[in-house]
């Protein structure tokens, strides 16, 4: 009996230490959310998120929660970087192998390079893609027909003004451009400073542009004719809308030339200005600001009264190429397609879904979707003119804060502008 029992207790010994091995090797959860210990196993993976919106950590922890409900083995940490050091955090973290496992994709051209260069991961077979329109999948798709991206949210911009100005003065949305003009007008002899806008930071140059270029020359038709080669920036009606944007410098605020972004945004919070050209994505930091600003919006009017929001896809999620857990990024980019993402997103993020049918509570936000969905015309320097070195965007840019400083004629502009485009752009070449 003894002798038994020697040899019994370093046999049960080395058992246990096994089991401990056996247990400690790998982690592992259970596939379903019951806490039994009856359902499959799956082993976790740990995933990371690449983007340019720092201000909203808070918000895809919520993401991230939700997606979480059904994938519990799936942990994602959301690491931002600054918006104006994106790229190139982006792409030498890709060039060396690296980046996270998922990344925001910069829209059209921009976005697409990374896929030309190899880094991004096709997803043509991603369930849930078929329930987009054509615009939003072609903002990470390649001449060839590959998807590389998932729309996250649709962009418009407009003028916003502020109500409680408009009624104290008897002032009218205007629907003609003779009545925008006229409005402006109203509100200088009133001593109100009719458009928040600054000149110093040069995107907010084209994106202007970008709202009241369709105006002046009729919006989409122009558009569509710019993409045949049929028009170029040579056209009278081009030349035109870079005249109308000298034109409205005596509308933006003293000193215009040294205001940037937070500057204007703070004017017209602040109730200093009466209207606000900018970008959906600044309802909820307006609001933010001055909770109590009666806040409205108007799409741009034509001369013949026509009306334009311009909008874009403006980002997508894409997946590393180099990911070693690519199959756990698709399954989050597959809940990124669905209803329940797409409700939370409005909610959460004061943004246009792409994902069509996704409503808001925000009487606001659902106008403006309404808008974009009727009223539509692209943000052509975004979806098209992002080629070119420098870009076709950035001239513009460069060459219109040049002329508010004098140094150049809008026929200048234009003309420099064409030039840029033509050495690219496969239409202007024929």
């Amino acid at each position: 009996m003894r002798q038994k029992s020697k040899w019994l207790l370093p046999f049960l010994l080395l058992l246990v230490v096994a089991l401990v091995g056996c247990n400690t090797d790998k982690k592992s959860t259970n596939a379903t959310t019951s806490g039994k210990e009856d359902g499959p196993k799956t082993e976790e993976v740990s995933l990371t998120i690449g983007s340019w919106r720092t201000e909203d950590v808070a918000k895809y922890e919520k993401v991230i929660a939700l997606f979480n409900e059904q994938h519990p083995d799936i942990h994602i940490s959301f690491n931002p970087t600054k918006n104006t050091e994106y790229n190139t955090v982006l792409n030498t973290a890709l060039q060396a192998g690296e980046g996270p496992d998922i990344f925001h994709l910069r829209p059209y051209a921009a976005g697409l390079k990374l896929a030309e260069a190899g880094y991004v991961e096709k997803i043509n077979d991603l369930s849930g893609l078929r329930a987009y329109p054509e615009e939003a999948l072609m903002a990470s798709r390649d001449e060839q027909g590959n998807q590389y991206g998932v729309p996250i949210n649709l962009s418009s911009t407009q003028f916003f003004y502020n109500k409680k100005i408009f009624k104290d003065n008897n002032l009218e949305v205007p629907t003609t451009w003779g009545e925008f003009i006229a409005l402006n007008d109203q509100l200088l002899e009133k001593g109100i400073t009719p458009i928040a806008m600054g000149t110093k930071e040069g995107w907010l140059l084209s994106l202007l542009h970008g709202i009241v270029g369709p105006a002046i020359y009729e919006g989409n038709d122009f558009y569509q004719a710019v993409l045949t080669g049929e028009k170029d920036f040579s056209d009278a009606q081009f030349i035109e809308s870079i005249q109308v944007m000298n034109d409205l410098k005596k509308y933006f605020p003293a000193n215009s030339e040294g205001l940037g972004m937070d500057d204007i945004r703070t004017l017209f919070a602040l109730e200093d200005a009466a209207m606000f050209p900018l970008g959906s994505w600044e309802i909820p930091v307006v609001l933010e600001m001055n909770p109590d600003l009666d806040l409205g919006y108007f799409p741009i009017p034509s001369k013949e009264g026509h009306k334009t929001v311009t909008t874009w896809v403006d980002g997508s999620f894409a997946i590393n190429a180099n990911s070693k857990n690519k199959e756990a990024a698709k399954e989050f980019l597959a809940f990124l397609t669905t209803k329940e993402f797409g409700e939370l997103f409005v909610r959460e993020f004061s943004m246009i879904s792409a994902i069509p049918g996704i409503t808001s509570d925000d009487a606001l936000l659902n106008d403006i979707s309404n808008s974009t969905a009727n009223e539509a015309t692209p943000y052509m320097w975004v979806t098209n003119f992002t080629g070119g070195d420098p870009t076709t965007k950035s001239l513009l840019e460069s060459e219109l804060q040049g002329m508010y400083l004098d140094q150049v004629t809008p026929e200048e502009v234009a003309k420099k502008v064409q030039e840029n485009a033509k050495a690219w752009f496969t239409p202007f070449q024929q």
